[in-house]
């Protein structure tokens, strides 16, 4: 065995480590540790909510664009695109007297429908905000509507309002005021689907608006008793305007739905046609004849379009009414 020299051992294990070598270790993790913490910061919010974006950009947005490229061409089902056309759609749908039949039946049947809708849930959420018996059933009760079927439902109602054996006829007849030809009479036909959609969405509403009156400081309801108030007055000028946003909210949201219109006329007609002289056909079903009786996906795909931007304006003039009742505030 052979031991080394001192020159040897000294080649071996070569030059001594500087002193502040563990420092400018430590320099260059503290670094990197605060460049992680910089980017964990700036970049985690993004990336949480990328999904969201990443969904709606596939399912949500790229459907949209595509159904505008495809309302400047003519398109069929079985023979696709037959060539770029431009807005010619669009203007054969300014002077379509079908479409402007169609609107004007969605508007009349989103008056008849919304306006009651909304007085009823809200007078609705102010009694089961009460302190009455079986409370919490009757507020169970009020959301069943919704989660039953929407066929079921639509096809009871058109028994209810038939013509010749229905239930609301017959009642009318017995009462000595007539017969209603609910089918066929247009604004008749209205109220008949005016009635399965609030049937419908009447508890959907009243939920949303007990959840904000829940919300309202009990104080000001005893300030006003102790004033004299009645519970009248209280509704008008403590309930009413505490729970104004959520009334804007549910008009918005009851724009949205009825522009779409679609599932309860479709069943009372039993079809796109909307009648036998389409008395209650809706935007959303001529679209859906345009694309899927007539193959016409261009001119279908134009009408889509004009609903959404029927809702941005519709939706546009109700955000300019909150801000016109908040100035006045």
């Amino acid at each position: 065995m052979r031991v080394l020299n001192h020159d040897e051992a000294s080649a071996d294990v070569g030059p001594p480590a500087p002193p502040d070598a563990p420092r400018e270790s430590q320099r260059r993790r503290e670094r990197r540790q605060a460049l992680r913490s910089r980017l964990d910061i700036r970049l985690s919010p993004y990336l949480f909510v990328a999904p969201y974006f990443v969904l709606f950009g596939v399912f949500g947005l790229f459907p949209v664009l595509f159904t505008f490229w495809i309302s400047l061409h003519d398109w069929g089902l079985l023979a696709g695109n037959q060539g770029f056309i431009g807005l010619d759609n669009y203007t054969f749908l300014a002077g379509d007297a079908k479409f402007w039949r169609a609107l004007v039946n969605t508007l009349g049947i989103f008056v008849i429908a919304v306006v009651p809708q909304l007085v009823i849930a809200l007078l609705l959420a102010d009694t089961l905000n009460r302190r009455i018996r079986w409370r919490g059933f009757f507020r169970v009760g009020v959301i069943i509507p919704y989660v039953t079927s929407i066929a079921a439902m639509a096809v009871i109602f058109g028994q209810l309002f038939g013509r010749d054996f229905g239930l609301i006829n017959y009642t009318l007849d017995f009462l000595g005021l007539g017969t209603v030809d609910w089918p066929n009479e247009r604004f008749a036909s209205w109220v008949a689907i005016a009635a399965m959609i609030d049937w419908r969405w009447t508890g959907f509403n009243t939920l949303i608006y007990l959840a904000a009156m829940q919300a309202i400081p009990r104080d000001l309801f005893e300030a006003a008793a102790l004033d004299g108030a009645s519970r009248m007055r209280q509704f008008w000028q403590i309930t009413i305007p505490m729970v104004r946003p959520t009334i804007m909210f549910t008009v918005i949201i009851a724009t949205i739905g009825q522009m779409q219109l679609f599932t309860e006329p479709v069943i009372f007609g039993r079809g796109y046609e909307g009648g036998t002289q389409g008395q209650f056909q809706t935007v959303a079903m001529l679209m859906f004849q345009e694309a899927m009786d007539y193959q016409n996906f261009g001119y279908g795909a134009a009408i889509a379009w004009v609903i959404f931007l029927l809702i941005v304006l519709l939706a546009l003039i109700n955000v300019l009414f909150i801000s016109r009742i908040r100035s006045a505030d």
